[in-house]
């Protein structure tokens, strides 16, 4: 499986933030690829997320508004796209303004990771854990306990 993480704001290498992304996506077999660009103006950064989107990858877009679901059942719908014969799919992260609905519309899931708001590095290392939690649930390792 191919993830990209498509995210507004840049994070600093020596930020705490990065060593914990860096660990997630090193102990993950999945091929991850983050792209990133600074905070603009909200259309431009719609342009980003959406214009950077691979070509047949499956969309979930985090956002408020989105479904709040367990990591199991992300792990199911993951895994059912993999059944599916999807081999890619993208995480898109907005800015401090959020999604535009054009963005939104783009998603074949829309996600809440619940109601916090959590700074964009901070939630690029909670998805980069999940992602590894996800691969390690569709893998029957133990690292995930019910």
């Amino acid at each position: 499986m191919k993830v990209t993480i498509i995210a507004i704001g840049k994070c600093k290498k020596n930020a705490p933030e990065a060593a914990i992304i860096a660990e997630y996506i090193k102990r993950s077999g999945w091929d991850i690829v983050i792209k990133e660009q600074d905070n603009s103006n909200q259309e431009d950064e719609a342009k980003f997320l959406q214009n950077s989107i691979p070509h047949g990858a499956k969309v979930i877009v985090l956002d408020e508004r989105g479904v709040n679901i367990s990591s199991m059942d992300l792990a199911q719908k993951v895994e059912n796209w993999l059944n599916d014969g999807y081999s890619e799919i993208c995480f898109l992260i907005g800015g401090a303004d959020g999604h535009l609905p054009s963005t939104r519309d783009k998603a074949d899931l829309i996600l809440s990771f619940g109601k916090l708001t959590l700074p964009h590095i901070l939630m690029r290392a909670v998805l980069c854990e999940q992602i590894y939690r996800i691969q390690t649930i569709i893998n029957h390792h133990p690292y995930h306990r019910e």
